[in-house]
């Protein structure tokens, strides 16, 4: 039976991890089948599950990822802690393209997603408060720190709905609403391994200002959001390798009590 301990879930730019041990499965789930094949291999004494997000071809837009067969997926193969890389926009000036950033909060901006597990009959209400593992946060930080990429320790991610980038006028009201960087993909992927009472932590990679961030700048292009991601694979890398070496055995979080008091019976 395929296991795995750490799942990481790849963004924009970043489809695989190097190893010369891996794995390849094809799985199904209740919810259909998740973005692509995972790959399982050891990292570091972890052993670990790659999915691609989008595909390995990027062929699937953020509006049209099935969210909830990826965390199933995991799920299935017994995946308790998620890594989860996604190229963001910056909507402060103080965060610079190629930056990291570990995002503590998010603001759900997109529609008609699926966005939980719990369809009934038992209503289940699961926090949200503290959507991102702490532990995980912590020591994503200390691995930036130590490979000397620049990161900012707390943000707030503004999730649209994507495939478009926003105007200028959108953009200005995030940034005016003290939101820090913007993405398509944050939600509905942390409250669902919320919901499925997994750690997780988001590693946001900065590849451009906004529209709206900097008076007079051009708009972003696709190009130069993939010319920075290249620029910062290997940063990435870097970052989950030193944060897989420096996971405790046993977890000291909460989020594996998720669960405790989302229902009322």
């Amino acid at each position: 039976m395929a296991s795995a301990d750490v799942g990481i879930i790849g963004g924009s730019g970043f489809y695989a991890l190097d190893s010369d041990d891996v794995e390849w499965i094809k799985l199904d789930t209740p919810y259909g089948p998740p973005s692509d094949r995972i790959a399982l291999m050891n990292l570091n004494g972890v052993r670990v599950a790659f999915l691609p997000r989008h595909g390995a071809l990027h062929a699937i837009p953020p509006h049209k990822i099935n969210y909830r067969a990826n965390l199933s997926a995991m799920q299935a193969i017994g995946v308790s802690r998620i890594i989860a890389p996604s190229a963001v926009g910056s909507l402060r000036k103080d965060i610079h393209p190629g930056d990291f950033v570990v995002n503590d909060q998010f603001v759900d901006r997109t529609s008609g997603r699926m966005d939980t597990f719990y369809d009934g009959p038992i209503a289940t209400h699961v926090s949200t408060a503290d959507p991102y593992c702490p532990v995980l946060r912590r020591l994503a930080i200390e691995a930036a720190r130590e490979n000397d990429i620049r990161v900012h320790e707390t943000g707030t991610a503004v999730v649209i709905q994507g495939p478009r980038f926003s105007s200028k006028a959108e953009s200005a009201w995030f940034s005016r609403e003290g939101w820090d960087v913007v993405t398509m993909t944050q939600y509905p992927e942390v409250t669902l391994a919320r919901e499925l009472a997994m750690c997780y932590v988001n590693i946001s990679l900065v590849t451009d200002y906004d529209a709206g961030t900097l008076t007079g700048n051009e708009p972003v292009q696709t190009s130069q959001i993939l010319e920075i991601l290249k620029q910062n694979t290997d940063n990435t890398k870097r970052l989950i390798h030193t944060l897989l070496r420096s996971l405790p055995k046993i977890k000291d979080c909460s989020c594996n009590q998720a669960l405790v008091h989302a229902r009322l019976d």
